[in-house]
């Protein structure tokens, strides 16, 4: 990983446009705003993947000695927590992607299966076989999905979420 830190510039008048306002939890636990949220997060993912990143608050005015300790345990408890919900969600995704698989391929097989029972003889003998054929493989649309493109963007958000848990979160009053 790179030595250098990319860093990420939030300017607000107080710590309270930081979170959400509607949350009725500790300090610490809060939510973040969601459009605070937002920034940061569109920010992370312009900046190098391989730099570590640091996250610079500057607030218009001292609130208290306390405030950047709480601030930086906030911000990085609330991605943390971003984070582990993303995996979860991978995680989730993956034992669908999973049961889809195996019920694609079952009933792929099904109908692969009657399909040569249908005689080929018959006038409609042909477009029923095909029929099946794409009706199989129609049922191989979810599971191809899942392993082939709906992952990868979890997996991505999730590292991402990971780098802002672990970034240096600086506060600075007076800007």
């Amino acid at each position: 990983m790179d030595t250098r830190a990319s860093t990420i510039e939030v300017r607000l008048g107080s710590s309270a446009q930081l979170f959400n306002s509607m949350d009725p939890s500790p300090f610490h636990e809060r939510d973040l705003d969601r459009d605070a949220e937002a920034f940061i997060v569109g920010w992370a993912r312009e900046l190098p993947r391989e730099s570590r990143l640091r996250i610079l608050v500057t607030l218009r005015s001292a609130e208290d000695e306390a405030l950047p300790s709480r601030v930086r345990d906030s911000v990085r408890n609330y991605f943390g927590a971003r984070e582990t919900a993303l995996r979860r969600e991978l995680r989730l995704l993956l034992e669908e992607g999973r049961m889809t698989l195996a019920i694609g391929l079952a009933f792929l097989g099904a109908v692969l299966t009657l399909a040569r029972l249908v005689p080929v003889d018959a006038a409609w003998g042909g477009i029923v076989r095909e029929g099946l054929t794409i009706c199989g493989w129609v049922g191989m649309w979810r599971p191809i999905e899942i392993h082939l493109y709906r992952w990868w963007p979890l997996r991505r958000e999730a590292r991402l979420h990971r780098r802002l848990a672990e970034a240096e979160v600086e506060v600075r009053a007076g800007a």
